[in-house]
């Protein structure tokens, strides 16, 4: 019998798959669509995408994306545990207006970083990942920029998100004001690319392995 040439295991891929199916619903039930927009929901779309296909290119562009953004996120998380909000990032992990289930759905920003680094161990990182969450990044960054209400915005839904990746500054109640807002958002999505993807992308090329195609 010819061994499995699959990298991934299927129970992996279920697994993974069952969450999504779970979460998908409920977030779009309290949410709204929009909330599928933020980067950490996007890149868990793809991982799932990544795993049954297989693509060291879908996984690679993730870890990029969010796996220094998730290490705050695990942060400011735990420092709420301690009474200090870091970054002001998991305030809604502590709130009691939205029901616990939905918010331990949130958690997967906790366990996404780990499975995208065990997926690269097996797949190996495709330093095409750069680029590509690059320009994905700045697609969603203007998307959200026209098309979402910014910080400040006051909604019938009061969980439907705003301020979505953070393109009016880090105070959901009102937007900057120490920059146009035009010059903001494009600054923004550079000093991500800066400090955020393209450190990641170094240190990811260089511990691990190409691809093998």
């Amino acid at each position: 019998m010819k061994p499995s040439c699959h990298k991934i295991p299927l129970v992996a891929k279920v697994a993974v798959t069952a969450f999504l199916a779970v979460l998908v619903p409920v977030y779009l039930h309290t949410y709204g669509p929009t909330n599928f927009l933020w980067f950490c929901d996007v890149a868990l779309l793809l991982t799932v995408a990544g795993m049954w296909l297989e693509s060291p290119l879908l996984i690679s562009m993730c870890a990029v994306g969010i796996l220094l953004p998730q290490c705050l996120w695990l942060a400011d998380f735990g420092g709420h545990f301690f009474g200090v909000s870091l970054l002001g990032l998991t305030g809604y992990m502590f709130n009691p207006k939205l029901p616990l289930f939905t918010r331990g759905l949130s958690l997967f920003h906790g366990w996404l970083p780990l499975l995208l680094v065990w997926l690269l161990l097996r797949l190996g990182y495709d330093k095409r990942a750069l680029p590509a969450w690059t320009a994905l990044a700045a697609v969603l960054g203007f998307v959200c920029y026209i098309f979402t209400p910014p910080a400040g915005a006051h909604l019938a839904n009061l969980n439907t998100p705003i301020n979505i990746n953070y393109l009016y500054g880090f105070n959901d109640d009102q937007p900057q004001v120490w920059l146009n807002k035009n010059l903001y958002v494009i600054l923004w999505l550079g000093v991500l690319w800066l400090v955020a993807y393209l450190p990641t992308h170094l240190v990811l090329r260089k511990i691990h392995a190409a691809p093998k195609w």
